[in-house]
């Protein structure tokens, strides 16, 4: 083969070639040549099948940032550079989504406001209720290995078009299926659009596009004695761990569900289980410890998917658990008042607080692992612990009534570190979401 048929043709215009290369020429000036030709060659290759396989491999680490990158301040750190990411298109299977950074976008724009959307709870309606700083919606959340779509609501709109689409859970879920509505709602004129609120089924309506988009609330997915009306005491409350019979029967006939389950399972220690119809009185139960209790009750749903979700027909999104940040001596705030007054995501890498219990998380995981319909996880656990920043805290309500003065005054005992004000953090669970679709 010839040179010319071997090599990139960069390399034939090199200022020594040494096919041209004159007898009388010193001795020095062909070896400085021929090192150059050897040096430029070298260099060709290397970026040649870098160009060819980078994109077909999965990703590596990333070497760590120098100590000078470390040093700088989370609050000035912008997008990539478009010129010099190197990351790919968004792959489901080869993109850790969990593994990433938030990036401050002082130009990022939500999509909606807590005043221009008016299909949003006051529980966070954060703005409304008083929030000054701003700051907390100005975070991008950037994987390391891929480009995470952003969204596009006539894109998501055209996708759902025909179909219905369910959120399943509990008040978390409820905000997310919020910020969705809210993502997509603008675009929607005035007479092509509804809602009707239910006391366990919610449904938005775009007419034009012949679509829903669904809450269904079910706090553990299994029947209790405490899904609606509400039993304060969570010691009080009795679950139905072998069945979703109650629910589930709204479950059908959807195209996209989403389901969650995780935080409602967490106030007791022991959660107290029974068999049989409550109708039969809630006599008989039996203690569990919570991580039992949840497997039994994840199986049965899991059962129900897997006997009843035609998977040609329905995709099944699992959102992972939403952590809580009720204890500030998790990111070493000695003195803190939970997540009241943060400002700035955290911005150890490392960090897994208290809030997120990881042996319940591999629970769910390996339920879905050994299921026959596949379920698709929206991976949310790890980039929204970073987010101290983005919760209620004092600006929200309780027992359906504003935070009063006194009240705010203590967020100790009544700052809320388990809801997302909105727009926030659930919009970037559904632009994850939305990537999946």
């Amino acid at each position: 083969m010839s040179l010319s048929a071997s090599f990139p043709s960069a390399l034939m215009t090199s200022k020594c070639p040494i096919t041209r290369l004159k007898p009388r020429l010193p001795f020095l000036t062909v070896v400085l040549c021929a090192f150059s030709f050897l040096a430029l060659l070298y260099t060709e290759r290397i970026t040649f099948f870098s160009s060819i396989s980078i994109f077909k491999l999965k990703s590596c680490p990333r070497k760590p940032a120098s100590s000078k990158t470390r040093e700088k301040p989370m609050a000035e750190e912008r997008s990539t550079n478009p010129l010099t990411d190197d990351r790919f298109e968004f792959d489901p299977e080869e993109c850790n989504i969990a593994n990433g950074k938030w990036v401050f976008n002082r130009s990022m724009k939500p999509l909606y406001t807590d005043r221009s959307c008016p299909y949003l709870d006051r529980q966070v309606s954060c703005v409304k209720n008083g929030r000054v700083d701003s700051d907390y919606r100005r975070w991008e959340w950037q994987p390391e290995d891929c480009t995470l779509p952003r969204f596009d609501a006539e894109i998501a709109l055209n996708k759902m078009r025909g179909k219905r689409v369910m959120f399943v859970g509990d008040s978390l879920q409820r905000g997310q299926w919020q910020s969705f509505v809210c993502m997509v709602e603008w675009m929607i004129p005035a007479d092509k659009k509804s809602l009707n609120r239910g006391s366990f089924l919610s449904v938005f309506t775009a007419k034009e596009y012949n679509a829903t988009i669904e809450f269904y609330w079910a706090p553990f997915l299994v029947h209790s004695n405490s899904d609606n009306p509400i039993i304060g005491d969570p010691k009080q409350r009795i679950l139905r761990v072998d069945s979703v019979a109650n629910h589930s029967k709204h479950w059908t006939n959807v195209d996209i569900l989403v389901f969650n389950s995780y935080v409602w399972w967490m106030s007791v220690a022991k959660i107290k289980s029974l068999w049989g119809s409550f109708k039969n009185g809630e006599e008989g139960y039996v203690e569990f410890d919570t991580p039992i209790a949840y497997t039994m009750g994840m199986k049965t749903w899991a059962n129900w998917v897997d006997s009843n979700v035609n998977p040609n027909m329905t995709r099944v999104f699992f959102t992972t658990m939403s952590p809580t940040h009720t204890r500030s001596m998790d990111w070493g705030r000695v003195n803190g008042s939970k997540c009241f007054n943060e400002t700035k995501p955290i911005r150890n890498r490392n960090f897994w607080g208290s809030g997120s219990d990881k042996g319940m998380m591999s629970v769910v995981s390996k339920i879905v692992n050994k299921m026959k319909v596949p379920v698709t996880f929206i991976n949310i656990t790890q980039l929204s612990d970073y987010r101290i920043d983005a919760h209620s805290s004092i600006f929200t309500e309780t027992g359906g009534k504003l935070l009063t003065a006194e009240q705010k005054a203590d967020p100790l005992r009544h700052a809320d570190c388990i809801h997302w004000c909105l727009p926030g953090v659930p919009d970037t669970w559904n632009q994850i979401l939305f990537a999946h679709l």
